[in-house]
């Protein structure tokens, strides 16, 4: 028998919600998102408070492991978004501070910095694949290639660039 859904709205109105809460939390920067693939559901919640980046997480197989049968994903997204609500009710009150309340947390390690042929040719991340690599070497290389009205030096940099970018991701297969 299906699971039927549990809480009313869309991952998006719970996208709406979690920007009001991290407002109320005093957080600037998070990021979510969620997925689902062949009946597995999971989504986060990564916020920096205090130089720190916590994520709160959920998914089909955790709520499983706690007997509960959730398969929505605005459901899972739900739950981590009522969560955080919870928390920022209690700092509200001056039950807790959210300093008290993370101190038992554990903050994701600091990501490795991302190697500068990478930021030269304009990722904020490490690409995926190849393919990421070679599509914004195109987007690029459409502007600065000295036929494009480009500059040679500049080009010459890409291409530097390009070469030392696919030879990282290579070696991360």
């Amino acid at each position: 028998m299906a699971a039927r859904k549990q809480y009313t709205g869309t991952t998006e109105d719970f996208d709406k919600k979690l920007g009001r809460v991290m407002t109320r939390l005093g957080v600037e920067k998070y990021q979510s998102s969620w997925s689902k693939r062949k009946g597995e559901a999971s989504c986060y919640v990564e916020m920096i408070y205090g130089g720190k980046v916590y994520r709160f997480e959920n998914s089909t197989e955790k709520s499983a492991a706690c007997g509960r049968n959730i398969s929505y994903v605005s459901d899972l997204f739900a739950e981590v978004v009522y969560s955080l609500e919870g928390l920022a009710r209690a700092v509200e009150k001056g039950i807790f501070t959210l300093d008290m309340l993370l101190a038992g947390v554990p903050a994701l390690p600091a990501a490795p910095p991302l190697e500068p042929c990478f930021v030269a040719m304009g990722f904020s991340s490490m690409p995926q694949g190849e393919a990421e690599v070679k599509e914004q070497y195109r987007r690029l290389a459409r502007v600065m290639h000295p036929d494009a009205g480009g500059d040679e030096e500049a080009f010459k940099t890409l291409s530097k660039n390009y070469d030392a970018c696919l030879e990282i991701v290579r070696a991360v297969k």
